[in-house]
């Protein structure tokens, strides 16, 4: 583990994502945490967890970011105190709109809405990030009568509000870099001791757009969504089939009365 990202969401770190991965980075970011660690992140939530737990899970890893792992940046410093942590900021009314944003492009995406109903890992990753979701920011995820998300304004600026300031007192001086994406390579590469590329610092997200992007690109979610093409596949032809079998049924059933009348 060579980096913790401390900031919440929606302050830049998809756009820091790329740049890391860019730099060479491995990043295990929001869908990562699911698909590889998502048991980890269960018991942790539920039972507890340890430094050797962390350990564990990000021993390969360079870089961790996003719910959860963001809220538990100084446990995972604990199991790696040599990673550096990178905080981000953004002014809280603006985040406040941002996060909202994005939950309305997920609230209103049918077809991630079908993928987490109809794709056994999608739906896997529903009841992960129900378990998430309500810790780091105080909203959720119902399911009936079809998914729907919930804010609460108060509670998400209170946690961001408190989540920030806690970075900012505990941090290790020597370790850390408050960072605005803004400012571009300079800041972050002279930190890391890494060569500024020869291209534009990169800029993702952008009005909420990561959850079709993830469904084009991410391979976790393509699988999902291809799981969800067939189940949805597999219960259209069950259903066609069961309709075609009752109607034979009733046919079968009016032909025998005909002739069965036709005696009488």
């Amino acid at each position: 583990m060579k980096i913790i990202v401390a900031s919440y969401p929606k302050t830049g770190t998809k756009s820091l994502n790329i740049a890391l991965s860019e730099l060479g980075y491995k990043v295990y970011d929001f869908v990562e945490h699911f698909w590889y660690h998502g048991k980890y992140w269960k018991r942790i939530l539920t039972t507890g967890g340890s430094t050797e737990d962390f350990k564990k899970m990000y021993e390969d890893v360079d870089v961790v970011m996003d719910a959860p792992a963001f809220r538990f940046w100084e446990e995972i410093h604990w199991a790696f105190p040599d990673a550096k942590i990178i905080l981000m900021l953004r002014d809280e009314d603006e985040w406040y709109k941002s996060t909202c944003v994005q939950i309305n492009q997920i609230a209103n995406n049918t077809i991630y809405k079908l993928m987490l109903t109809f794709s056994p890992n999608g739906h896997r990753y529903f009841r992960h990030y129900n378990r998430i979701v309500p810790f780091s920011f105080g909203n959720e995820m119902k399911f009936f009568p079809w998914i729907q998300i919930t804010t609460n304004e108060l509670i998400l600026k209170q946690k961001y509000r408190q989540h920030n300031a806690y970075v900012l007192e505990h941090a290790p001086a020597d370790k850390f870099l408050l960072y605005d994406i803004n400012q571009g390579w300079d800041p972050l590469c002279t930190f890391l001791g890494k060569q500024i590329p020869d291209k534009p610092f990169p800029h993702k997200n952008v009005g909420g757009e990561v959850v079709n992007d993830w469904m084009k690109e991410h391979p976790v979610v393509v699988r999902m969504k291809r799981e969800m093409w067939v189940s949805i596949g597999l219960l259209l032809a069950l259903g066609s089939f069961t309709c075609f079998k009752m109607f034979r049924s009733q046919r079968w059933g009016g032909l025998v009365s005909f002739f069965q009348s036709l005696r009488y």
